[in-house]
């Protein structure tokens, strides 16, 4: 798989269009409650045990965001899509949350350092995954952790980023990689996946 010219041929998407819609999917919105459970427990043996300072990028409506601060964890989310990040300011309204309107791959957070940079379905799609992660690595306090939820869909154009792929870049940027394979548990994602889902949690 050629994963620069898969990212080329990547649709673009108007985010702020699908704000409205995006959490009828069921690991987006995580309204089910057997759905909520699961992520709840994957993101627990995620995260450090101790509440601490967590950036979410590509934060979307903030359904992981909202799982993380419920869990104790200070929250600073980024999105490009204001749409999506006002409904992420809607849903954590009250609890200890930032939400911040700018690019996932340099988010404007000047120079403060975090326990965790988490970071959903958005390397994939990034022009250079190297050097974005050379970043959030910068980003990290340090023995703190990147957790990257990633995959490869589809079978006839495949896009994303295989869990080899990932780790070869997190090689000589982390102490710790440990890959946990997600396509077998269907309660994540409401239903029964065939394609490559994983979560890379990488400690610094």
């Amino acid at each position: 798989m050629n994963d620069d010219r898969d990212r080329a041929n990547a649709p673009r998407v108007d985010w702020d269009a699908e704000a409205a819609s995006f959490d009828d999917d069921p690991d987006h919105g995580l309204r089910d409650p057997e759905v909520r459970r699961a992520w709840a427990g994957r993101l627990r043996g995620w995260l450090p045990e101790e509440p601490g300072e967590l950036l979410d990028l590509g934060c979307g409506t903030g359904s992981l965001s909202l799982l993380a601060a419920e869990q104790g964890h200070r929250v600073t989310g980024v999105d490009s899509s204001p749409a999506m990040v006002a409904r992420a300011r809607a849903k954590l309204a009250g609890r200890d949350a930032v939400f911040l309107v700018g690019d996932a791959a340099a988010p404007p957070v000047g120079d403060r350092r975090y326990d965790v940079v988490l970071v959903r379905h958005v390397l994939w799609a990034l022009p250079d995954p190297g050097r974005a992660l050379r970043h959030w690595r910068g980003l990290l306090r340090p023995g703190g952790r990147l957790v990257l939820v990633e995959g490869v869909w589809g079978t006839l154009t495949p896009v994303g980023i295989s869990a080899d792929t990932l780790t070869a870049l997190l090689a000589p940027l982390a102490a710790q990689v440990r890959v946990e394979r997600l396509s077998q548990d269907a309660v994540l994602w409401g239903r029964a996946v065939t394609d490559e889902r994983y979560a890379v949690v990488a400690t610094a």
